[in-house]
């Protein structure tokens, strides 16, 4: 039986002792959770750029970037067959709000309700983007109005259990308060959120060099180095840079913009740099370009001064011809696919055990808080499962690792990250092997593997916490040999 299906047998459970109350309901929701999308908040600073980078993985700008109203309140995105708007007032039933569409971006009117009396909003839209992943935007870290701020706060440190089974934390540099914010959603049991379910995202990485051509190659030294950072270790599993207005318009770019960037494209490089000095300069100067203030604004208001000269190089120098061709290479340049990449091998393959730790967790305070007949059956169903099941000793041992509890030399260490899945649950990733390995490769770099462990494990002169976690590997490298075709090799 799968981690999940043991999960969804306890819900059940659960269900039955708790039937004719209203924790029931709410239980069958968590249930039904298990077998929808992964849910992936966006948290961050004011102004880090969260509702921009939502609308670059979706691929449309849904999210309102301006500071309207609207930013004040938690948005959820989800995948389905309507366009619809549903309000979660504080008090009253959810109501349906209208919207449309202006210039590209979604507007919503909240129909003579305050911000401050919105739970949350709803935003129900087809997409191919959110049919993995829901995607939830909230209120900035920081904000100027404690309760907008507070929003944030208590959807992902709530102390019962979380809406999001993930986040990106959007940060430009590293602040007292992005750690604290982190801090507070991670929690080494592995029933709570731990690193392992959050993302750094060095947010607006094209204005680390202020602009220039080399921005981005500036923006991941940067994000290596916090990477590294213990501080930053403890709390989230990587950190990706990520020029997020570029890769919002990459996945919006219409011919228009394109047409205007060529008229700068025809002009030297030399001509263009001096231009694109300042905004100021951009916007004003040059009459010859053929192109209005207003349209120069827009230009900047859509691409920032790096994503100008970055799109106009592109086109000078012919490597791209086509809006298709250019909106390609500045999604690939912004940062965005890398990020998908992340997404794709720390939460998307994860997504059972993410989930099921969220459902457990819910359980979990539930028998705490609301003991009744049976609830005890339940709670020890939850707690032999979390006991049993590898994944979450896996998710120990790696949120050990990164808050330091675990010493050795760092090349060991380095190898017990990946043999328990710290850069993606794949197998070719925990064996460090290319994609594409064979099967007899595999299983002879996991018998190696296996011995490696096995021996580091019994070595009376290991430390007693790196010998438990060499147990862990041990138990992740006899899966993987147990995965693999009987006439390729097994445990021994």
């Amino acid at each position: 039986m799968t981690l999940a299906d043991r999960t969804r047998a306890a819900l059940d459970q659960a269900i039955g002792v708790y039937r004719g109350t209203e924790h029931a309901e709410r239980l069958t929701t968590v249930r039904d959770r298990l077998d929808e999308p992964l849910r992936v908040a966006i948290a961050g600073r004011v102004k880090a750029g969260k509702s921009t980078l939502l609308n670059a993985l979706v691929g449309e700008r849904l999210a309102p970037t301006d500071a309207g109203e609207c930013t004040r309140i938690i948005t959820w995105f989800r995948d389905g067959h309507t366009y619809e708007v549903l309000a979660h007032p504080k008090v009253g039933e959810p109501r349906q709000l209208r919207f449309s569409r202006d210039d590209g971006a979604l507007e919503i009117d909240l129909g003579g309700l305050a911000p401050d009396d919105v739970t949350e909003l709803i935003v129900t839209w087809p997409s191919q983007a959110l049919r993995t992943s829901t995607l939830i935007d909230t209120p900035g870290i920081g904000s100027l109005s404690r309760q907008t701020a507070a929003r944030t706060w208590e959807v992902l440190t709530d102390d019962d259990v979380t809406p999001a089974d993930a986040v990106l934390y959007l940060m430009r540099h590293l602040h007292p308060q992005d750690v604290q914010f982190l801090q507070a959603f991670h929690d080494a049991e592995v029933s709570r959120p731990n690193p392992v379910n959050a993302i750094g995202v060095l947010s607006r990485a094209d204005e680390i060099g202020v602009g220039r051509l080399d921005s981005m190659a500036s923006a991941r030294k940067i994000a290596k180095r916090l990477s590294l950072d213990g501080r930053v270790r403890r709390v989230v599993q990587a950190v990706v840079p990520v020029a997020g207005l570029l890769a919002e318009t990459a996945a919006t770019l219409t011919e228009t913009e394109v047409g205007q960037l060529r008229k700068i494209a025809e002009w030297s490089a030399r001509d263009v740099e001096g231009l694109l000095l300042t905004v100021d300069r951009f916007v004003n100067e040059m009459p010859e370009l053929g192109l209005t203030s207003i349209e120069r604004t827009a230009l900047l208001e859509r691409f920032g001064l790096f994503g100008v000269r970055l799109a106009t190089a592109l086109l000078r120098r012919g490597v791209v011809s086509t809006a298709t061709e250019l909106a390609t290479e500045l999604a690939d340049r912004s940062g965005v696919n890398d990020l998908r990449a992340v997404l794709e091998t720390l939460f998307f393959e994860r997504r059972d055990i993410l989930k099921s730790r969220s459902a457990l967790l819910a359980l979990d305070a539930l028998t705490r808080a609301e003991p009744r007949d049976g609830s005890d059956v339940v709670a020890g169903t939850v707690e032999e499962i979390i006991a049993g099941a590898h994944p979450f000793h896996e998710l120990r041992v790696l949120s050990a690792l990164r808050a330091g509890w675990v010493a050795g030399k760092p090349a060991v260490l380095e190898d017990l990250e990946h043999i328990i899945g710290g850069a993606g649950g794949a197998v070719h990733d925990r064996l460090r092997l290319p994609a594409d390995v064979g099967a007899t490769d595999v299983s002879d770099a996991a018998k190696r593997a296996l011995a490696g462990w096995q021996q580091r494990a019994e070595n009376p002169l290991t430390s007693h916490e790196l010998a438990v976690a060499a147990r862990v590997a041990m138990r992740s490298c006899e899966g993987i040999l147990a995965e693999l075709p009987h006439e390729s090799g097994g445990a021994s």
